[in-house]
């Protein structure tokens, strides 16, 4: 089986937007937008009786064309329903040379995970399709799904992310608030949601998936939601869910190091590699300007300037090794 793992920092998520099945003006409209992931819905944002029409609109999308850039994924339902059975056939039948990842919503255990990986297998032979190539997307809704994650993280090769869902989560912890993603009435110091982030981040960077953060539903409010995107991506967080084009951008910028930033984390790079040769004096622990710098320090870089290149970002300052200067 192919490692679907080792794809998963070739694949850029910073915005991931949802795009209902059952409206293909919409899922042709997703082609055009900046988003870095089309996650094409099966679940909640589709009727039950709009179901089967929507996975016909999806795999006609899908086999279309023209999301060149996007990671292509489509969110089922989950496994207590009648429907994701189907849901994955259909969809990794009919389009699955076309599709990269298979969400799964509310997922509360590992076998769960064993259950989409099997599945997904035993189509890919069947259809010739790469066994292994298709990922998961696994998203924590719930207080069992996030006692489980890392069962849930370590459960498959096929895993890739690791997603907060808030509204399902907030109702099943009787959270005391009607505003996805603001903090709870009467909560004013702190933030209520950092334990559930910091914990689906661990389990994320232990197994090397990515960690995505969950919707913001005030889709107006474009103020507001980088407000939130922005404790996510201090965190570490690769991404968020998008709802609406215009919080695609925000996303973009929040999830993108600051030119600054990037520029700062190519030149430790660029002056631990010269340090350390035999040409700078084969030296461990140097001096950047007034900053030491160590391996320590050219770990801290390689995050930043991984996540900068990955965005295209373009550095506008060069290291000039001392002797040169």
């Amino acid at each position: 089986m192919t490692n679907a793992a080792n794809s998963t920092h070739a694949r850029i998520r910073r915005s991931n937007l949802a795009v209902p099945g059952s409206s293909p003006k919409m899922l042709d409209k997703a082609k055009g937008l900046a988003a870095d992931q089309v996650f094409m819905d099966l679940e909640d944002s589709v009727a039950p009786l709009a179901k089967a029409e929507a996975r016909k609109n999806i795999v006609a999308a899908l086999n279309e064309g023209g999301y060149d850039g996007k990671v292509r994924a489509v969110r089922v339902n989950d496994w207590t329903t009648q429907w994701t059975y189907a849901d994955v056939i259909e969809v990794v039948s009919g389009a699955g040379a076309n599709l990269d990842c298979i969400m799964l919503p509310k997922v509360q255990n590992a076998d769960q995970i064993h259950a989409l990986d099997m599945l997904l297998t035993q189509i890919e032979k069947t259809e010739g399709l790469d066994v292994g190539r298709i990922g998961i997307e696994a998203q924590i809704e719930n207080a069992m799904g996030l006692t489980n994650v890392d069962q849930i993280a370590a459960a498959s090769p096929r895993v890739e992310t690791i997603i907060f869902g808030p509204a399902d989560f907030m109702a099943s912890i009787n959270m005391k608030s009607l505003v996805v993603g603001e903090q709870p009435p009467g909560y004013d110091v702190g933030d209520a949601y950092h334990y559930i982030l910091m914990r689906i981040l661990m389990a994320a960077r232990a197994y090397d998936k990515q960690a995505i953060d969950g919707p913001y539903l005030q889709i107006k409010d474009v103020d507001g939601y980088r407000r939130v995107a922005d404790r996510s991506a201090a965190l570490g967080f690769d991404g968020k869910w998008v709802l609406h084009p215009d919080q695609i951008a925000a996303a973009n910028e929040v999830f993108s190091p600051r030119q600054e930033d990037y520029d700062h984390a190519e030149l430790i790079l660029d002056a631990y590699d010269w340090h350390t040769s035999a040409a700078g004096g084969a030296r461990g622990a140097v001096m950047l300007g007034d900053e030491m710098i160590d391996e320590a320090s050219r770990k801290m870089a390689l995050v930043i300037a991984g996540k900068g290149r990955a965005a295209g970002m373009q550095r506008t300052q060069a290291f000039t090794p001392p002797d040169a200067g």
